[in-house]
């Protein structure tokens, strides 16, 4: 069933824009086809196709049920900027997930470090890779992806977790004794290709951070985050 997202849905309701040319040009679906509407309170509409035309494409609520497709954890990963289009995949990879939030963060070593035009666009780009991998896992959200962020801004974010925990190539406890059955908020700490330095280890431990370790092999900074998030989803229930 092919799924798109709009704030709300009424009796019939009139999809313009890029979903439009998506499900004329792209899909090429026809009146009496049905596709998915999932609203802002994560409710998805059944929708039958009356009109396709260069307004746009009229559809008709069928029936509605609420997702049941969205994990229930609050998962926030904050992973220091790659270099080239990793990011691009581990954006995509882990809403596919079920990852709540995203927050790219700048750490000392990261080797990609653009300038306030070029952010701009990388932003608008990782939401849209964003929206598309919600659209095609068929969320009940599309995740947030947010603004670059300096990693002592970031430290300063996680009073508002259950718990927080750092992924560290120098070692840590596992996973396991990391998360408790209680934690719904929790903060993923990922680092760049040069690992973090010992200093931003310690700022984000003052800030609460717990150091855990995904096994005794380094994986790639854009491996962890998905060995992260799949570790976690399977710890709390979320992959069954």
């Amino acid at each position: 069933m092919d799924w798109f997202f709009t704030d709300t849905v009424g009796q019939t309701q009139l999809i313009t824009g890029e979903d439009a040319q998506h499900i004329s040009k792209a899909l090429r679906m026809s009146v009496g086809e049905v596709i998915t509407l999932c609203d802002k309170n994560k409710v998805q509409h059944l929708c039958r196709i009356e009109r396709i035309n260069s307004d746009g494409v009229l559809v008709r609520a069928v029936s509605e049920e609420e997702c049941t497709h969205e994990p229930d954890i609050e998962v926030t990963l904050f992973a220091a900027l790659t270099k080239g289009d990793k990011m691009e995949s581990v954006i995509q990879k882990t809403v596919e997930l079920g990852i709540h939030r995203i927050v790219p963060v700048l750490t000392s070593r990261c080797i990609s470090r653009p300038d306030a035009k070029a952010a701009v666009k990388k932003h608008q780009r990782y939401q849209k890779i964003a929206e598309q991998a919600a659209m095609q896992s068929q969320r009940g959200i599309i995740p947030d992806v947010a603004e670059f962020t300096e990693l002592k801004a970031a430290a300063k974010m996680l009073g508002g977790y259950d718990k927080a925990i750092l992924f560290y190539e120098g070692g840590g406890i596992p996973l396991r004794e990391a998360i408790d059955k209680n934690d719904r908020k929790i903060a993923v700490f990922t680092g760049p290709e040069g690992g973090y330095e010992e200093a931003e280890v310690g700022l984000l431990s003052a800030a609460g951070a717990v150091t855990a370790t995904l096994g005794p092999r380094i994986l790639r900074a854009e491996t962890a985050p998905l060995a992260a998030l799949s570790a976690i989803m399977f710890h709390t229930g979320n992959l069954e």
